[in-house]
């Protein structure tokens, strides 16, 4: 990679406000995106995972009596990994989030995940 790219996401990355590394979802998704981008990626990887993560991750704010009442009944076990931004196979089941109704949950391998129901994307995993 190039340092001109390479700075530039890096210039990126700083962009994202501080104050927003402070809701969980956010957090979430900025660790659970620099920890996939950085299989694929490197340091440069795990550094653009966690600014796209972050962002997809500050945009689901369910608060966590909610998250922590969704049943872990009925998973499924797929063999694609299951990270924050990518889309579910179509074959999982998604189910209504209460009281969210632009979200929707699966059970995946063990773990919980909050869907965006449009596109099947992961949102939100819940360990």
């Amino acid at each position: 990679m190039n340092k001109r790219l390479a700075v530039s996401l890096v210039a990126a990355s700083l962009l994202i406000p501080g104050a927003a590394f402070a809701q969980s979802t956010t957090a979430q998704g900025a660790a659970d995106g620099a920890a996939a981008g950085g299989q694929v990626g490197g340091p440069i990887g795990a550094m653009v995972g966690g600014t796209v993560g972050a962002a997809v991750g500050a945009a689901v704010e369910i608060p966590n009596a909610v998250i922590t009442g969704l049943p872990r009944e009925r998973s499924v076990v797929v063999q694609e990994r299951v990270v924050v931004g990518e889309p579910l196979p179509t074959t999982v089941e998604l189910r209504p989030v209460p009281q969210y109704t632009e979200y929707r949950y699966a059970v995946v391998n063990d773990r919980r995940v909050i869907v965006d129901p449009r596109t099947r994307r992961v949102v939100r995993i819940i360990d």
